[in-house]
């Protein structure tokens, strides 16, 4: 079977993911859990050998701390498929219900998206809480992982798929992709597949944004900034900050780039050197933060690059304006944060950052779905159509309009004998 035959399978198989119920789709998510944990020393011998090879090949360290797969991230992983099976059913909600005339019903409710791609990072969790977001919300999901991750994705897979299928779900609800060359060939699938998610690079989103007629959601940088204000208390700052730097300094909503006010950069900078130090961190700052630490010299290419590293730039401002300023201007709209007591700036700076998650007083790495309570998510939309922000269980719904009438016609309507009230139910 061809490429396109096998995701017309796919497509023939949403209408009924479609048509399953809340307990069916908990209960192959329970399935999947168990499998998982039965399979565990499995995983990680596939996970082991994924990434000696990859240290063999010389992938960077950011990427193989993201291809880790170890007792920690199965227990998340297993976590996050329960708080999944809590959540309520996204599927067949009635949004509103409005009586357009007597015997005249339109009802709004929410569906499955359909088919949905996710060309993902070297990260196999992401496997997981992808593939238990789709089944969550009825959607079908074809999945391509990141190369080095192959034989960890495989072996998931094949357990996830197994373990859904035995608890009833239908056939070729899920798909794989294992070949870099079937990327191309998923994206001529217009027709077959509704939405596309992809996870990576600035360039490598945009290039399937440029190759393909399926809606792409999704977002490609996370350039994300934390700017402390003249108000700020620096007994929060320095250790959100640190947080939001090194906690888990690969991932896309940890902070790139620290803003701060000219008032409080002599006081600040110099504690936060001295916990940064403890980790590491490269500071590239200007020639005024220079005169306050040492660091090396920022260039204009810093105020725009992810590092996913130990790697921080640093820039003094003069006030709360020139920081919202630089923000919307060089960030990626990801996560943005402002330390202050001051409730009015805070406010100010909230409603002005252009971004899918703006934050006063917190790490920016509480950008996540199951940080959230959505159980899980998808990816980070940055995107303002449709979902923004971690894309959970409800940025995997659509909705349809269903009208019930007792053999109105629309010509009545027309030539005014009958009109129509609009009664809210």
């Amino acid at each position: 079977m061809d490429f396109k035959e096998q995701i017309k399978q796919v497509k023939l198989a949403a209408p009924k993911m479609a048509n399953t119920t809340k307990q069916n789709r908990n209960q192959a998510l329970q399935s999947v859990s168990t499998a998982l944990l039965h399979n565990q020393d499995a995983i990680f011998a596939a996970n082991q050998e994924d990434r000696k090879q990859a240290k063999l090949d010389g992938v960077p360290e950011p990427i193989l701390n993201r291809l880790k797969f170890d007792d920690k991230k199965l227990k998340d992983v297993l976590a996050g498929i329960q708080d999944l099976i809590k959540l309520s059913d996204p599927l067949f909600q009635t949004v509103f219900q409005r009586e357009l005339d007597q015997g005249l019903l339109l009802k709004k409710v929410t569906c499955p998206i359909g088919v949905i791609g996710v060309i993902f990072e070297a990260r196999p969790d992401a496997l997981v809480q992808i593939s238990a977001l789709c089944i969550k919300s009825g959607n079908c999901v074809v999945l391509k992982g990141g190369s080095e991750a192959l034989k960890t994705n495989k072996i998931l897979f094949d357990i996830i798929y197994k373990a859904i299928l035995e608890a009833g779900l239908p056939l070729h609800c899920m798909m794989q992709l294992e070949a870099r060359s079937e990327i191309k060939e998923l994206l001529s699938c217009h027709g077959l597949v509704d939405l596309l998610i992809p996870r990576g690079s600035n360039a490598f989103v945009q290039y399937i944004m440029d190759n393909t007629k399926i809606p792409v959601m999704g977002h490609a940088d996370g350039i994300c900034h934390i700017y402390v204000d003249l108000d700020a208390d620096l007994a929060k700052a320095v250790p959100i900050v640190f947080d939001a730097k090194t906690q888990y300094v690969s991932a896309c909503n940890a902070v790139e780039t620290l803003l701060v006010h000219k008032e409080i950069a002599p006081r600040f900078l110099p504690e936060l050197k001295k916990m940064l130090d403890k980790k590491q961190v490269e500071i590239r700052g200007t020639k005024e933060v220079a005169k306050l630490i040492s660091c090396k010299e920022a260039t204009e290419e810093d105020n725009k690059t992810e590092y996913l590293d130990y790697i921080l730039s640093v820039k003094i401002v003069e006030n709360l304006q020139q920081a919202i300023d630089h923000i919307n201007f060089y960030g990626s709209h990801h996560t943005d944060c402002i330390i202050t007591e001051n409730k009015e700036t805070a406010e100010i700076f909230m409603d002005l950052v252009d971004s899918a998650g703006v934050y006063q007083n917190c790490s920016t790495r509480f950008a996540d779905g199951y940080r959230y309570g959505f159980g899980a998510e998808l990816g980070i939309s940055t995107g303002k159509l449709h979902a923004r922000g971690p894309v959970g269980l409800e940025g995997l719904v659509s909705y349809k309009y269903k009208l019930f009438g007792e053999g109105q016609i629309v010509e009545d309507y027309a030539l005014g004998r009958k009109s129509f009230h609009f009664k809210e139910l």
